[in-house]
C-alpha cells in the first residue's frame, strides 16, 4: 500500500501516523522524523512489523494500538523508551522476555485486549484473580514498571512478582473439542484389553486348577446357621 507523507501530523516532537492502513513503517518517516520525534503513534494501522523503528533511537513513548503484531515481532533496542501501550493486537506471553532485553527503561505498558492480558476484552471467562495474577507474572518479567495497563503498580504486588511471579502464568485450558478429540486419538491407537499381550495365547497359559481337601468346620459356616423361633 502506498504510504502518503502529507497524512502524517507532526507537532513539535511528537508524530502520528494514525489510521492509514500502514502495513509496515515506511522508510521516509524514519528517514524524516527519526531524531527529532520522542513520542510516535501509529495506532489504527494493519502493521505486523516495526522493522522501520530502528532509525528512532530518541524514541520515548511508542503507541502501536488496534494493529495485527504478533508475538514475532522484534524491536530495536530502545534505550529512552518509557511508555508502550499494545493495546488490541495480537500479543502473548512470549513477547515479555524480549521487552526486557530492549526497552530497559520501560516504565508503562498496556496490553489490554491481547491474549496475553486475561480480562474481559478478551473472554469472558476471565475473573479478576486471572487478571491479578497476569499482573504478577508481568511485573515479574519487567521489574522497573510503574504502570500496567490502568493502574499504577502497588508495592504489595512487587513484592508478590518477586516471590510468586514466575508461577503465575495463566495458561489457556483446553476446549472440550480438543479433550474429546485427543482422547479418540488414544482410543484408536491404544486399545484396551484387560488381559497382558502373553496371555492370550492359549500355549502360554498361566491358569492352574486343582482340587482342594480343605473343609471349614468353624462356627460362621454355613451348616451352623439355622432360623429360630423368636427369629420367624
Amino acid at each position: 500500500m502506498a504510504h502518503s507523507e502529507a497524512l502524517v501530523v507532526v507537532n513539535g516532537s511528537q508524530v502520528s501516523c494514525i489510521g492509514l492502513d500502514w502495513e509496515d513503517i515506511p522508510d521516509f518517516l524514519g528517514a524524516k522524523y527519526g531524531e527529532v520525534a520522542r513520542r510516535l503513534d501509529l495506532s489504527f494501522n494493519q502493521l505486523r512489523s516495526l522493522t522501520g523503528l530502528r532509525a528512532f533511537s530518541q524514541l520515548e513513548e511508542l503507541i502501536v494500538d488496534n494493529n495485527l503484531l504478533g508475538n514475532d515481532l522484534r524491536l530495536p533496542r530502545l534505550p529512552r523508551l518509557h511508555t508502550l501501550t499494545f493495546n488490541k493486537n495480537q500479543i502473548s506471553f512470549a513477547l515479555l522476555d524480549h521487552l526486557a532485553e530492549v526497552t530497559p527503561a520501560l516504565e508503562y505498558l498496556s496490553l489490554l485486549g491481547n491474549e496475553a492480558c486475561p480480562n474481559q476484552l478478551v473472554s469472558m471467562d476471565k475473573d479478576e484473580d486471572d487478571y491479578q495474577r497476569y499482573r504478577y507474572f508481568v511485573l515479574h518479567k519487567l521489574t522497573k514498571l510503574k504502570f500496567l495497563d490502568t493502574r499504577r503498580v502497588t508495592q504489595w504486588e512487587r513484592s508478590e512478582a518477586e516471590a510468586r511471579g514466575a508461577f503465575m502464568k495463566v495458561v489457556k485450558p483446553k476446549n472440550d473439542q480438543d479433550t474429546a478429540s485427543d482422547v479418540r486419538s488414544e482410543s484408536t491407537t491404544t486399545p484396551y484389553t484387560a488381559l497382558p499381550q502373553g496371555s492370550k495365547d492359549t500355549r502360554n497359559h498361566k491358569g492352574v486348577f486343582t482340587k482342594c481337601r480343605y473343609v471349614y468346620y468353624g462356627k460362621h459356616s454355613e451348616g451352623n446357621r439355622f432360623i429360630r423361633n423368636d427369629q420367624l
